[in-house]
């Protein structure tokens, strides 16, 4: 029986896989969720401006964040 080795993927490979859109296309909405949703390392990854800028750049106005921190 052969096994088959996986090659490892080095970041350039996978930046430059993430950064074309023919390649990225090959994903499916199940794949997508699956990166987006974990790829970041932990909750200081969380910030206002980073969903700001995801809400805008998929034209979502319908949701917001709120900073509970800074309510008084």
């Amino acid at each position: 029986m052969d096994e088959q080795k996986e090659k490892e993927i080095t970041r350039n490979d996978f930046m430059n896989f993430f950064r074309d859109n023919d390649k990225l296309n090959l994903l499916s909405t199940d794949d997508r969720i699956e990166v987006f949703s974990t790829i970041l390392l932990g909750s200081s990854d969380f910030k206002i401006k980073i969903f700001e800028n995801i809400f805008s750049d998929y034209c979502v106005s319908h949701i917001g964040v709120l900073d509970l921190q800074n309510i008084k």
